[in-house]
């Protein structure tokens, strides 16, 4: 079976992503498939989990409000949002609409009680939120300028900068950086852009994965391939979100795509390395066999690198 194939018989959330990006289907018929997402498979899963209170495990992000999910990292209103995010819900959809308007009337992060919308204090959690509310229509412009203020010396971001941390890390840049593409659709702030630039500069002096200092790879867990990411870095995250800006694919970037092309398998798909730790809504695949989400992720960050795939 050919690959495109079996991509296509997976849930409507691939099937759409695979006809736009890997078939430049008709974009009339790319939306009819996208409508899919909020009424079947997986993203019709996560919208039937949220609770009678509006909101997904009783809070934003470490609530302990379902007894049978006790201390659950995944399953919670910020983790939820993201996910129906990265299978492509259709923001104009009466059921976004309504998680909008119930996360804005009942969510508040158990930090210190702010308003959902309104953001957190770590970089990371606040750049999941940007990317988030921008994609659903919400205003984020004061968590942007919160993201734009923390950003450190070195070009990039770190969630434990209030705990001393001096150099930017990986994992919290790259969800600044998907936060600053998606501000930057809806603004002509040109700070926005300089701070995506400099960010993605940060990474792309270390080749997107080396320590500049050793050459070393910086984690072994960034050459591993997940979904959903979760707040990790890893090489197919970055890769993609060059492709989104619309990068240059240039040398700062090969070995990376080596390593993304490397990993592809005797039959053209590409495996789930790993799963992230914790109680998850959905299920995407056992880890070492071939996902659709990797391989869908790989083929379309391939094709933007001009190799044939």
């Amino acid at each position: 079976m050919r690959v495109i194939d079996w991509l296509m018989e997976g849930d409507p959330a691939i099937r759409w992503q695979v006809m736009q990006d890997l078939l430049d289907a008709d974009p009339a018929e790319v939306a009819d498939e996208r409508a899919r997402v909020a009424r079947e498979g997986w993203g019709a899963a996560l919208l039937a989990a949220r609770g009678a209170d509006g909101q997904w495990a009783g809070g934003a992000h470490f609530p302990t409000a379902e007894p049978e999910l006790p201390g659950q990292p995944w399953t919670s209103t910020s983790h939820v949002l993201t996910e129906l995010r990265l299978l492509g819900l259709d923001p104009r959809s009466p059921e976004a609409r309504e998680v909008v308007d119930d996360v804005r009337r009942v969510t508040c992060w158990e930090h210190d009680g702010q308003p959902f919308w309104e953001g957190e204090v770590e970089p990371c959690i606040n750049g999941a939120l940007v990317t988030n509310g921008v994609h659903y229509g919400v205003p984020v412009d004061g968590v942007v300028e919160r993201l734009l203020g923390k950003r450190m010396a070195d070009g990039g971001w770190n969630c434990e900068q209030e705990h001393g941390s001096t150099r930017s890390s990986f994992d919290s840049t790259i969800a600044v950086l998907e936060a600053m593409a998606a501000q930057e659709r809806v603004t002509d702030d040109p700070r926005v852009r300089e701070a995506r630039l400099s960010g993605e500069a940060y990474l792309l002096e270390r080749g997107l994965l080396r320590r500049r200092s050793t050459g070393e790879v910086v984690d072994e867990d960034y050459l591993r391939l997940a979904f959903p990411p979760r707040w990790h870095y890893d090489v197919l995250r970055a890769l993609e979100h060059l492709r989104a800006v619309g990068a240059e694919p240039d040398e700062r970037m090969r070995e990376a795509i080596d390593v993304v092309r490397g990993k592809r398998q005797g039959d053209g798909t590409w495996p789930l390395e790993v799963r992230w730790g914790g109680d998850a809504r959905i299920d995407h695949g056992p880890v070492g066999e071939p996902n659709r989400w990797i391989t869908l992720k790989a083929l379309r960050v391939l094709r933007w690198a001009g190799e044939d795939v």
